[in-house]
């Protein structure tokens, strides 16, 4: 049978770094290109545990339906947990408990867009997010970035645009692509301007407890008097993805909206993860667990930039305080395709910059590295591969 698929879908386009990772059954490629958890951050004997413990002690609270918002002792958890370093979920704030933060950008731009309307965007930025507007309708405005954040003069200017768009999506901490960090100066900036224009902003913090340099900036969320910001916090990156769990925080009038989504969409979020998760905040030293996974991010972090120092000086990098990326540039006139195939031809994986970017057709001399997911042996090997690609290239 021939399938007539819909305008809005027949448009998108799939993941590049979903199409990198479709190659890993390759067990001798190297991958700088995904963005997943290191898989000895994830706290599997305590899952395990805490499941056993749930199926065989309550199971129908495991097994059974449930509402739309999430469980909610779930909630109360998770708002506690959210607020125990600065105050993030306010009285006028709901919490949604969501099968991952995609979900949150979807009922963002499903909640907020018409068809044809305009989201501004740090540019670049998470590809994931570019999809989940665009398959709303909604045309994307990038808003470029600096070594602190997004260009404040180019955002008013969004702003004040006679077509003034319907909310401004951002990553403030170790941003994805860039793993550049917003400065609270600007933070500030942006929550102003967004008063001023009457333009909500979708704070993205999948990372923020991430940070392995430098001390911590208040969330724009925790700034927010007016009910400005939606605030997306991640479990995916301090538990694992494969639980997708995550937590929007926004203001009740908003919430209701995306509960209403939620019920469209999958009615609600796994139950069992929930309570799982429920056990993780309330019965262990979450702190204590967060702060091993930045011990190994840190170590990796140094020696991909140690490796990038010695092998590859030609290469300018971002020197991120967190997350799980780093941002390099070519030099001046490298070809960057040619670069991002022959280290692939090598049996290295990188994600080309404009991968990240509102118009992918748009020179970019810039490239994606990940350090959370490769072995340490890996991220020597992989920085080998560039330097001698670059060294074959004449760069």
């Amino acid at each position: 049978m021939e399938f007539k698929i819909s305008d809005k879908m027949r448009n998108m386009k799939p993941s590049i770094i979903r199409e990198i990772l479709k190659q890993m059954s390759d067990p001798t490629l190297i991958s700088f290109a995904g963005g997943n958890p290191a898989a000895d951050s994830f706290p599997a004997e305590d899952i395990a545990r805490f499941s056993d413990e749930l199926l065989r002690q309550d199971p129908v609270a495991a097994l059974q339906y449930s509402v739309s918002e999430g469980v909610p002792s779930v909630r109360e958890a998770v708002r506690a947990f959210a607020n125990r370093r600065e105050r993030v979920a306010k009285e006028n704030d709901g919490v949604l408990i969501t099968s991952g933060s995609q979900q949150i950008l979807d009922f963002a731009a499903k909640c907020l867009c018409n068809e044809g309307d305009v989201v501004a965007v740090e540019n670049p930025a998470f590809l994931g997010a570019f999809n989940a507007f665009r398959s709303s309708g909604a045309r994307l405005a990038g808003v470029p970035m600096e070594d602190d954040g997004v260009n404040l003069a180019a955002l008013e200017a969004v702003f004040a645009a006679p077509e003034k768009p319907r909310f401004f999506y951002c990553i403030p901490n170790f941003q994805n692509p860039t793993g550049k960090t917003m400065s609270l100066a600007k933070r500030r900036a942006v929550y102003a301007l967004a008063v001023r224009y009457g333009v909500p902003v979708l704070e993205d913090d999948p990372y923020g407890e991430l940070r392995i340099a430098g001390g911590p900036v208040p969330s724009i969320k925790s700034m927010d008097t007016e009910g400005a910001v939606i605030y997306a916090g991640s479990f995916s990156k301090i538990l694992c993805p494969g639980m997708r769990l995550a937590y929007c925080v926004c203001d009740k009038k908003l919430m209701a909206a995306f509960v209403v989504a939620k019920q469209c969409s999958d009615v609600h979020t796994n139950v069992w993860a929930q309570r799982v998760c429920e056990a993780m905040l309330t019965r262990t030293d979450m702190d204590a667990h967060i702060r091993e996974i930045r011990k190994i991010y840190a170590a990796k972090a140094a020696l991909m930039m140690e490796q990038l120092d010695e092998k590859c000086p030609q290469v300018r990098y971002t020197r991120p305080e967190g997350g799980m990326f780093i941002w390099g540039t070519l030099p001046e006139g490298a070809d960057m395709p040619a670069f991002v195939r022959e280290c692939l031809a090598r049996k290295l994986a990188l994600v080309p910059g404009n991968a990240f970017m509102v118009d992918e057709e748009a020179p970019c001399g810039s490239f994606r590295m990940n350090f959370s997911t490769p072995t340490p042996e890996n991220i020597v090997k992989g920085v080998s591969v560039m330097a001698g690609v670059l060294a074959a290239q004449g760069l």
